[in-house]
């Protein structure tokens, strides 16, 4: 039996929402990420190529998200070098119409049953910035800089216009997927390209990118860029220390694109949640993680931070407190170090899709899954307001997090909105 979301259907005023965040201590940003790869969050499988159930559908997750005292949404509109935004650049994204292809914006005078497959009669980010600023909430949009497909899709669903049947030697492929190839300069050029055409046109308040830079290793199979290297060493002569390079210019430069067009726009990073091991550098956590942003995904976060490159950072912590290879507790206290003494800022991404309602589920060395037995994101947004230097925190993702289990969504809402009543109506999403 499948459990309701217990949320506000009305929306919360304004003034509410500034005497509630009065008792909030120092998070003030209180995201959500909506995930479109894969039809993840949004929309679901059932809405995609309609744009009423899509629209009613981010009406009811943003209707949903205000109600619990969420004031920001990272919008993924970028997921596969794709578009869920009109776009000159790249194509339409098929996660959106079920097909990917070019932009066609409809004549306005065109009869609904004249609109071809991509003359669609909106544009998406367009009308969610509206939506979410008419509930008083932030629009971070979210952009993947190398991914073209995902091991699941095929190449077949990259349309005639994609600029990977263009421009084949600016890729490469890893593990059934297409990247572009970090190591050319032509990749920075076109991904600042991308985000100052979003900055200039659309009213968003930062720009955001996750975990995904080079592509997660896959057992000791190599990267094929060795020609690139090869051929623009650049002085290095370490491909390791040239990876993580070719990724320090690219956010180098997107950070300098953002500040040239607009200096109320935000830069922010959603690492991994661990930099380096204490085991390979002294100064890393105390953590055995297998796998490192500095060491595997070639994104040394520490420097961004330090250069002052970005604005925000946002590491993925989606562990139990006391997780022996990589604790939340340890992380987030090693986070807030990092930041200590610089301009950017820390919010920490927390996982309720972890939690379940099963008590079975076993953990090693059997003992009980704590994300089966508690509320683990309660007691971890407990232990965030602890550490002064964290100021926002963020749930991944919207789907999951409306679920409520184990009645998470009531405890977010109790922690950031203490005056309201909590005599709320059960509501079911239009997906369940």
């Amino acid at each position: 039996m499948k459990k309701s979301l217990i949320i506000l259907t009305a929306f919360l005023s304004l003034s509410l929402v500034g005497r509630a965040g009065e008792g909030l201590s120092q998070i003030s940003f209180r995201g959500a990420w909506i995930a479109t790869v894969a039809n993840i969050d949004w929309p679901s499988a059932e809405a995609v190529g309609n744009t009423e159930k899509q629209q009613k559908e981010m009406i009811w997750i943003l209707d949903s998200l205000h109600a619990i005292g969420i004031n920001a949404i990272i919008f993924q509109v970028r997921p596969t070098a794709d578009a869920l935004y009109y776009s000159e650049y790249e194509p339409v994204s098929h996660w959106l119409t079920g097909k990917q292809g070019e932009w066609k914006r409809p004549h306005p005078t065109s009869p609904q049953g004249e609109e071809t497959d991509f003359q669609i009669p909106w544009d998406p980010l367009q009308w969610t910035i509206e939506q979410a600023h008419q509930r008083n909430m932030e629009v971070h949009v979210w952009l993947n800089p190398y991914r073209v497909n995902l091991a699941q899709t095929d190449t077949s669903v990259i349309s005639a216009n994609h600029v990977w049947r263009r421009h084949r030697d600016w890729f490469w492929e890893y593990n059934k997927q297409w990247y572009f190839d970090p190591g050319l300069d032509v990749t920075r050029e076109w991904i600042c390209t991308i985000v100052q055409d979003i900055i200039t046109r659309y009213d968003v308040q930062a720009i955001h990118m996750d975990d995904y830079f080079y592509p997660y290793p896959n057992g000791k199979k190599p990267l094929p860029d060795a020609k690139t290297f090869a051929k623009y060493p650049r002085g290095f002569k370490d491909i390791k220390e040239w990876r993580r390079n070719n990724v320090n210019m690219a956010i180098q430069e997107i950070s300098a694109t953002i500040r040239e067009c607009r200096t109320d726009v935000e830069f922010g990073i959603s690492p991994f949640g661990v930099w380096r091991n204490a085991s390979v550098d002294s100064t890393g956590s105390a953590t055995t993680a297998g796998i490192t942003n500095y060491d595997d995904l070639y994104a040394d976060i520490r420097l961004w931070i330090q250069k002052g490159w970005i604005d925000y950072v946002l590491p993925q912590l989606y562990w139990e407190i006391g997780k022996k290879a990589a604790d939340y507790e340890i992380l987030a206290h090693w986070w807030a170090n990092e930041v200590r003494g610089t301009n950017c800022k820390l919010y920490i991404g927390m996982a309720p899709y972890r939690l379940v309602e099963s008590r079975k589920s076993k953990v090693e060395s059997g003992k009980a899954n704590p994300w089966a037995t508690g509320n683990e994101i309660k007691r971890q947004m407990e232990l965030n307001r602890t550490i002064p230097e964290i100021s926002g925190e963020c749930f991944y993702s919207t789907r999951p997090l409306l679920r409520n289990p184990r009645g998470v969504c009531d405890s977010i809402k109790a922690t950031y909105l203490p005056s309201t009543d909590s005599d709320d109506e059960p509501i079911v999403l239009p997906w369940e």
